[in-house]
């Protein structure tokens, strides 16, 4: 399903895919993680905002929650969002969501971006670091930040090994990439992939690391909305 918003894009330039179709279960609310509330509105607005504004970006396509279609670009239209172009819905799962995202951005652009609104507090800093790399050879790009605490792999609940922790990152979003690759990357099986970096690298394609931002907390429980909210 596709659903036209505001404004009408162009070619040749650079696209955003805000993914917000997850259940959000953990929440435990009667509504999808994306329209949680945060700081008087849904949680979709902040990054849904912080994206439209961003100087680096041309247009924007929302993946949206079955069913929840209209009051995503109900929203997009009350924030003045003039960047977003389309509202598609979201899939079974996170990559077959981009995957719906991604056929609604055009054969002209050179670009995609793509970001969970489960991370609301994106910045125009971060989306720049990401978007550096790709006039620099590199076919992907994503922000991390170092792992700090030791690392232990179970089973049960029983220890069998400590893992070394060296050369680890934990990646975020938005994360950006040739639009060609990643074109190329979602043609694959998608099974088992957490994220549009590990698509690309499968393929073949060369993924840069740029500095994260311990802000870009993603949204998992309701401790992690209370601090995000304490943030804004």
């Amino acid at each position: 399903m596709r659903e036209s918003a505001r404004g009408a894009g162009f070619a040749g330039s650079t696209w955003a895919i805000l993914l917000a179709a997850g259940a959000g279960a953990r929440l435990g609310l009667d509504r999808p993680k994306a329209f949680a509330a945060l700081a008087g509105r849904p949680l979709l607005a902040e990054s849904l905002e912080r994206l439209d504004r961003c100087p680096w970006l041309d247009s924007v396509v929302v993946v949206a929650p079955p069913g929840w279609e209209e009051p995503a670009i109900l929203l997009s239209e009350e924030l003045a969002a003039s960047k977003v172009v389309a509202c598609v819905t979201g899939g079974a799962t996170r990559a077959e969501s981009a995957r719906a995202g991604l056929a609604e951005v055009p054969e002209e652009a050179l670009v995609v971006l793509v970001h969970d609104a489960a991370r609301p507090l994106v910045s125009d800093a971060v989306v720049e670091r990401v978007l550096t790399p790709l006039s620099e050879g590199f076919d992907g790009a994503v922000p991390a930040l170092e792992v700090a605490d030791t690392l232990k792999r179970v089973e049960g609940r029983e220890v069998v090994e400590t893992v070394a922790r060296e050369g680890l990152v934990r990646a975020q979003t938005p994360q950006a990439f040739l639009r060609p690759v990643l074109r190329k990357a979602f043609t694959g099986e998608l099974r088992g992939a957490t994220d549009c970096a590990s698509l690309v690298e499968r393929s073949g394609g060369r993924v840069a690391v740029v500095e994260g931002d311990p802000r870009l907390v993603k949204i998992t429980t309701a401790a992690d909305l209370e601090l995000v909210e304490s943030w804004l």
